[in-house]
């Protein structure tokens, strides 16, 4: 049996900009996903991915080796009971063989399972950690799956093979990546907030294209505030950092801060985290954080240190 791992991420600077070379600081989290895969004798591929609290939420079997699908059963909820997830993993699975014409093609067949060990709705990579552990599998590169599947910064997929924080720069296939001590002594300070819903960030991806202009000048002052994030030793200093990013992502895609829009009353400060409008949000504060936060309905309150590896 083979097994494959890939961590959760977040992308604490440069949302939107890391799509144009900015860059950026990102996270892998604590939790991830796995992909186990026993070989069977029949010409097969069973495939059953599974939530965090073991539910099978999708189900599909393809025929091999002309990964035909044969048949799919999926949680009802999901994606408001979207009949097309089976579909797509079959498209991802062709674009896998398009890369390494030898995957799955052989006579015998294969039972793999998927396990995420983070709630599916966080948006912490469900997508991401699936592209990394099937190219690990297939022996291929992630960031070209991910070109043709999904598409993206690959930020996420560069969390996936990290265990520490990182410097993110895009660059085609071949992205540059710079692991980095960010460990910062105000850590027992930070929380992320979950926001209730998932945020779809092709549409914050589309929104941002429609609206970026020329963006040289805030390309170049969003990675100078990744480097000033990492170097920082003061709260109240990464505070203005938070300040200061947050009103250049609002005025580029032209929405209010969360802290606006939510939050004004808050005592610390907040900054949200890839697409703008949902999944996790960063907060500096003290013990009395959660509270406030919980107050406002939204009970998913996490210390950086239970996060973020």
């Amino acid at each position: 049996m083979k097994q494959f791992y890939s961590n959760g991420k977040l992308l604490l600077t440069g949302e939107y900009f890391v799509l144009e070379g900015a860059k950026s600081l990102a996270v892998p989290t604590t939790c991830g996903q796995d992909l186990t895969i026993k070989s069977i004798k029949e010409p097969q591929l069973i495939w059953q991915s599974f939530t965090n609290i073991g539910e099978c939420w999708l189900e599909a079997i393809f025929d091999l080796p002309k990964l035909r699908l044969i048949s799919a059963d999926f949680e009802a909820t999901e994606d408001g009971g979207n009949d097309t997830l089976a579909e797509n993993l079959m498209k991802i699975l062709q674009e896998v063989r398009v890369l390494n014409p030898t995957f799955l093609n052989s006579k015998n067949g294969f039972i793999v399972k998927t396990n995420l060990t983070f709630p599916k709705n966080w948006g912490l990579g469900t997508s991401s950690t699936l592209i990394n552990n099937l190219a690990n599998w297939a022996k291929i590169n992630p960031y070209q799956l991910l070109e043709k599947t999904f598409g993206g910064s690959g930020y996420d997929i560069a969390c996936a093979q990290n265990n520490t924080p990182i410097l993110y720069t895009r660059n085609g296939v071949n992205p540059f990546i710079e692991k980095v001590n960010f460990n910062p002594v105000f850590k027992e300070q930070l929380y992320f907030i979950y926001l209730n819903k998932k945020q779809n960030s092709r549409e914050g991806i589309q929104r941002f294209k429609e609206l970026k202009g020329n963006l040289t000048s805030e390309i170049k002052h969003v990675s100078e505030l990744t480097d000033a994030f990492v170097n920082c030793t003061n709260l109240k200093e990464f505070e203005k950092l938070l300040i200061n990013h947050e009103q250049l992502v609002s005025k580029t895609i032209k929405l209010k801060t969360v802290q606006e829009k939510y939050f004004s009353d808050y005592f610390g400060q907040t900054k949200s985290l890839g697409a703008w409008g949902g999944d996790f949000i960063l907060a500096t504060g003290n013990a009395d954080t959660p509270k406030y936060f919980k107050q406002k309905g939204f009970e998913t309150v996490i210390s950086y240190q239970d996060l973020i590896l």
